[in-house]
Order: structure tokens, then C-alpha cells, then sequence
């Protein structure tokens, strides 16, 4: 079982020897152009390591390896991303890394890119990466590969990556340090909890209870799979509910949305993680989601409000404490019209992050929202 914190470290290590794997300072998956290049460096690694796995770590900065972290990100539709733009797509894996001295809110992605003897390119465009394109590794860039140009493959780095994962191997040590750390420092204020599946692995998870309309509720939420030092869930804002038994652990997410109701709690998508006798576990989702629907008369007043509070803030102008507290519910009254047919209002959310980050509040909101959105899969263009 591999520690994914120490696998990153050694990762990171090999400064020099990155024709295995990128580096990135965040992942933008809101627009054609951050998908385009997320996509390059999928299809390069890939086609540059047929024996072994490639990797790309989020969260860093490029020049010093500093280990800066970026959200939380469990977009389990990463893999559909791929594959409806590459032929041949390799299987990845995206995976949320804790570090100790990033806030809680923070990790560092990991990015597994499985090997395969095919070559992967471009079966259509997206933003300037035309249909066709192949890319490769050479050294640390990503690089088109040119007209009847032959792939060249890097089976040297399988010794090297072999190493570097073995290295990385989990111990009772990590796994005793993380459970104390999780149970007595971090969360030691909101009840944790934890459970031991298959004699192998230990979950811990941490949150605060609530009730509504005689449903109990977690919030505040952080979920941990002990073992490979990573987060299966975490949201400041959404609640959840823990089911489990001796082979499975379940979570469910709810989300509240309400246009002026923060007790309207709607089924979003159910995680359930199952555990096997021979140390192996797999992860399958559901989406549960059924959007509610609300009166478009009274939607089109809210959306053009929404537009005037963006217009306001633009301009520079001062909001009153009225338009203050609309401008809180901004992110989710935004998604419930994309929600309802007003198809540009995502587009808008998108759009306003710079106007509505010096708000912390609602820069929160903003980004719950868009993981909400990305997870609904309405698009994955």
C-alpha cells in the first residue's frame, strides 16, 4: 500500500528526472483552455511511459518545489474529461494529498496516469490543440509531435518510478502517526471518529452534527483513508450522512438549496468504498441528484439581481448591508437558475471569481458551487 504524502515527496525529489511526471501550481478544469493543456500533458505522459505510471502533482510551485496546495478537488469525471477528447485514453486517478502545515482546506493533488502499449492523441480539438495532435515527453515539456515523426517511447524510467513507489511503501508507524494526528490535534474538537476494515485499513472522519426536519446531519466535513494519506471527502459548506458495515463505508452528500431555505437538503451523489480480504478496495459513485425546480417568473428577477450586484461590484461601488447579505447566496441562487434553463448563468458565476474573492464567505460559496456544478457532469467540453 503506498503513502501517497511520501510518494509526492519523493516525486518531488527527483527535480531533474521529470520525464514521469509535471508539476502544477493549480488545476483549472472552468475553461477550454485549462482543459486543453490538463489534457496535453495526460496524452505526453502517457505515450512517454508505456511500462510504468506517470504522475502529476498539484499544488507546487514550479521554480522551488514549494508545497503551496490548492482545494480540494473530487471531480470523479476527470476520467470522462479524458476520454471524450483522447483516442486511446490511459485509466487516471485523482487523488486529495494532506499535508501538515497546509491549512485544512488545502492539499496536493495527485494525478496517476496508468501505463498502456497504445499511443494516445487528440480524436478532436479543444481550444488551440487540433484533432490528430500526439504529444510526448522530452524531459520536463510537453511537446507536439511533428508530422511522421515516430513516437519515441522512455522505457527507462520504469526502474526509476519502481523505486521511487517502493520507496514510498506505508508502515504501522505512518499509519498510527496519522490516526493520532487526525484524533487528537486536528479534528479533536468535533467528535472524530475512526474504523478498521479488513484488518488492513483505517478510516477516520470528523464533523459537526446537525438536525433537519428529523435527519441528522454532518458538517464541516473531513474524511480520511488513513492508509495512503488521502482525503476522500471534504466540504466547509455541504453536508453529508456515514453509513457502514464490515466491507463498506458509504457516504452520501447533500446539498443545500434553497433560494432563501437553508434547510432544503437534496441528495447530490452517494460514494461507497469497498474493502476486500486481499488488500485491495475500489471506490463506486452514484449521482443522485435531481435538480429542484422553482417558479422562472421569480428566477428572472433573482438572475437579473445577480447581475446587477456583479455590476455594482465592477464599478466599485459600495453594497448595503441588503445587497450584502444577496450577495452571500449569489453562488447558489446563480447554479439553481443554470439549474432551471438559464444555461449562461454558470458562465456568469465563472466569470465574476475575481469580484467576488475579497468576500471569503462567498469566494467559499463560489467554489462549492462550481464543484457542485462540475460534478453534475451537465458538460465535460
Amino acid at each position: 500500500m503506498i503513502n501517497k504524502r511520501l510518494l509526492i515527496k519523493n516525486l518531488l525529489a527527483h527535480n531533474d528526472e521529470s520525464s514521469f511526471y509535471d508539476k502544477k501550481r493549480q488545476l483549472n478544469l472552468h475553461s477550454r483552455e485549462g482543459k486543453g493543456k490538463f489534457l496535453k500533458h495526460i496524452c505526453a505522459l502517457s505515450n512517454s511511459n508505456p511500462n510504468n505510471n506517470s504522475y502529476i502533482v498539484v499544488g507546487v510551485e514550479d521554480q522551488d518545489n514549494e508545497i503551496v496546495g490548492d482545494d480540494f478537488f473530487d471531480d470523479s469525471r476527470i476520467q470522462n474529461l479524458v476520454n471524450a477528447f483522447l483516442e486511446n485514453p490511459p485509466k487516471i486517478q485523482y487523488e486529495n494529498v494532506p499535508f501538515p502545515n497546509l491549512p485544512k482546506d488545502k492539499v496536493i493533488g495527485l494525478v496517476t496516469i496508468k501505463p498502456k502499449s497504445k499511443i494516445s492523441y487528440f480524436k478532436k480539438g479543444i481550444h488551440t490543440i487540433l484533432a490528430n495532435s500526439v504529444f510526448v515527453r522530452r524531459g520536463s515539456n510537453s511537446t507536439p509531435l511533428e508530422e511522421h515523426e515516430e513516437v519515441e517511447k522512455n522505457y527507462q524510467n520504469t526502474e526509476t518510478v519502481i523505486g521511487i513507489e517502493n520507496s514510498s511503501r506505508n508502515s504501522i508507524q505512518y499509519t498510527l502517526d496519522g490516526v493520532i494526528d487526525f484524533m487528537n490535534f486536528r479534528h479533536k474538537d468535533m467528535s472524530p471518529k475512526y474504523r478498521v476494515f479488513k484488518e488492513l485499513f483505517v478510516i477516520c472522519w470528523a464533523g459537526v452534527a446537525k438536525k433537519s426536519r428529523d435527519k441528522t446531519f454532518l458538517s464541516r466535513v473531513d474524511i480520511e483513508l488513513i492508509n495512503e494519506q488521502i482525503k476522500l471527502f471534504y466540504s466547509a459548506q455541504d453536508v453529508v450522512t456515514i453509513e457502514y458495515n464490515d466491507d463498506t463505508f458509504t457516504i452520501t452528500e447533500y446539498v443545500p438549496l434553497g433560494l432563501n431555505d437553508k434547510t432544503s437538503f437534496y441528495p447530490l451523489e452517494k460514494q461507497t468504498i469497498h474493502f476486500f480480504d486481499n488488500g485491495y478496495y475500489k471506490i463506486d459513485r452514484e449521482m443522485l441528484f435531481q435538480p429542484p425546480e422553482f417558479n422562472r417568473k421569480m428566477l428572472y428577477h433573482i438572475y437579473n439581481s445577480n447581475m446587477a450586484l456583479l455590476q455594482k461590484l465592477q464599478k466599485g461601488f459600495a453594497l448595503s448591508p441588503r445587497e450584502l447579505a444577496d450577495l452571500e447566496n449569489l453562488p447558489s441562487t446563480f447554479m439553481i437558475c443554470y439549474l432551471n434553463g438559464f444555461d449562461e448563468a454558470k458562465q456568469k458565476l465563472i466569470d465574476s471569481k475575481l469580484l467576488l474573492k475579497p468576500f471569503p464567505q462567498v469566494y467559499l460559496s463560489f467554489k462549492e458551487a462550481l464543484r457542485i456544478l462540475r460534478k453534475m457532469k451537465y458538460d465535460v467540453q
